[in-house]
């Protein structure tokens, strides 16, 4: 029964807009996740017939239920694979199944529809119909790409090569494919399930989508780097970078949950990283200054937000919630900017993934848009040009994803470089954000790191220094010197005139 308080717990508040739907399900502190973040989307996608349901049989009334536990009992009963509690309420359930049966079946034949997937609106059959590949990252510390597909293949899946096009994504039964874009993932049908798997289990696969995996990717810390993860529960991220920098540096991660830093750490201890140093601390009081961080040159930074990229999420509130989601999104923004801000006065600090699981603008383009007007020494990294979706004008350099255009949840990616400040005083910050020539070069596509190659990082640092050419330029010793050698060469003269 606990499963079911807990989902109906879940399902209020996530109806109620008090929180991302996730990140409601990772705070919940339950045994098992999977489980329960499976019921709750379900059970949300299906809501207003499940609503039409309990109301036609005077549910609520029969029985005392409140209408979100009502919801995910009557889901599992008629739509998933039956009530899994016991006692009376199982009891109870089973009562009532004939009546609730009876009116599925009536709503069908008043459709014309004969799956239960037809029942629900146009919105969310598209959705549904948007069903995403499961992508695998491949986990380099324990393995490699090459010996995970070997595996594979003699488990019985055919593999189809390295994807080229989008259409390459399309995959049935158990063929997969390498990503066109990401060196380390796999792309298997979008029903493949590797929770139970050997691979998963012991920490060689990590189940993580595609746009989840493009911020280490794209802030690509050189191994032996200190990196500092600001958000990085439930831990995805964090073991990408580790595997990333090969576990040689420094790993900071900081999450304000301690519950959910706990089975962060595990997770990392299952897929083998050893560099990190976990802390249960807020990143908005982490002391940039502080000794301890004072290598620190990469950060990333994916913060809470309205989680409305995620695909078993509704994001169609009704005019009456409009207030509230605007409130909600601009609490969000503020708090986005700070961290963002923050994220920037490491003195070190050399590039900064920032991240969100949103489409809304005012949580992306606006936040990194406020951000560099606020801080001129940082400028955005165009990334990976042939990318299918863009940031919003002027922001093109920032990657967007979406169900559509890149087989992903919606995600938003956008990668800031500190550059010269000499640089600083002759641009501004808008300038910056819309004209192609002061951004960097473009980063190279497919196998190879993009936009953060150790040859850039090193051209990053011979930026932040000034030429002898700058310097005779600005300073005045050059001239100093001269008028000396002058005034010597003439008082010679003059002495030899004397003789």
């Amino acid at each position: 029964m606990a499963l079911y308080l807990k989902a109906a717990e879940i399902l209020e508040k996530a109806e109620s807009k008090q929180g991302a739907l996730k990140t409601l399900v990772y705070d919940s502190k339950f045994s098992n996740i999977k489980q329960l973040f499976a019921l709750v989307c379900e059970t949300q996608k299906f809501s207003s017939v499940l609503e039409e349901i309990i109301e036609s049989t005077k549910l609520l009334k029969q029985t005392k239920l409140r209408m979100p536990l009502a919801k995910v009992l009557v889901y599992d009963l008629l739509l998933g694979q039956g009530v899994k509690c016991g006692g009376s309420w199982k009891t109870m359930m089973m009562k009532h199944r004939p009546r609730l049966q009876a009116v599925l079946a009536r709503m069908k034949v008043k459709k014309k529809v004969s799956r239960n997937e037809d029942l629900l609106p146009a919105s969310v059959q598209q959705r549904v119909g948007d069903q995403l590949p499961r992508y695998v990252r491949v986990n380099t510390l324990k393995t490699t790409v090459e010996d995970t597909v070997d595996y594979l293949k003699r488990e019985g899946f055919t593999y189809r090569g390295q994807a080229s096009k989008l259409d390459d994504f399309i995959l049935k039964g158990k063929n997969f494919v390498k990503d066109l874009h990401l060196p380390e993932l796999l792309v298997f049908s979008p029903k493949t399930d590797f929770h139970d798997h050997f691979l998963y289990k012991a920490g060689h696969i990590i189940l993580q989508d595609k746009a989840s995996c493009l911020p280490a990717y794209f802030l690509n810390p050189p191994p032996g780097s200190h990196v500092i993860d600001a958000c990085a529960a439930p831990g995805n991220k964090t073991s990408h970078l580790a595997a990333i920098m090969r576990n040689k540096g420094r790993l900071f991660a900081f999450d304000l949950d301690a519950k959910r830093l706990a089975t962060m750490s595990t997770l990392l201890l299952r897929a083998g990283v050893t560099c990190q140093q976990l802390a249960n601390k807020d990143f908005l009081k982490v002391d940039p200054d502080s000794p301890q961080f004072k290598d620190v040159e990469y950060v990333l930074l994916d913060p809470s937000c309205s989680g409305s990229g995620m695909v078993c999420l509704r994001d169609d509130p009704s005019s009456d919630d409009q207030e509230k989601v605007q409130a909600r999104l601009a609490s969000l923004a503020s708090f986005q900017l700070r961290c963002l801000n923050h994220g920037l006065k490491f003195p070190r600090l050399k590039r900064l993934v920032y991240s969100t699981c949103s489409i809304h603008g005012q949580e992306n383009e606006d936040v990194v848009a406020a951000c560099l007007q606020q801080n001129p020494n940082f400028r955005l990294v165009h990334l990976l040009p042939q990318w299918p979706e863009r940031g919003l004008q002027p922001l093109t350099q920032c990657l967007r994803a979406s169900t559509a255009k890149t087989r992903t949840h919606g995600f938003f990616v956008a990668l800031l470089e500190k550059h010269s400040e000499a640089g600083n005083k002759k641009q501004e910050p808008v300038v910056q954000i819309s004209e192609p020539e002061v951004t960097p070069p473009s980063p190279p596509t497919c196998e190879k790191r993009p936009a953060s190659s150790e040859e850039e990082s090193e051209a990053s640092e011979t930026e932040d220094k000034p030429t002898p050419a700058e310097g005779q330029a600005e300073g005045t010793p050059g001239k100093k010197k001269r008028r000396k050698r002058k005034k010597k060469k003439k008082k010679k003269k003059a002495a030899a005139a004397v003789e």
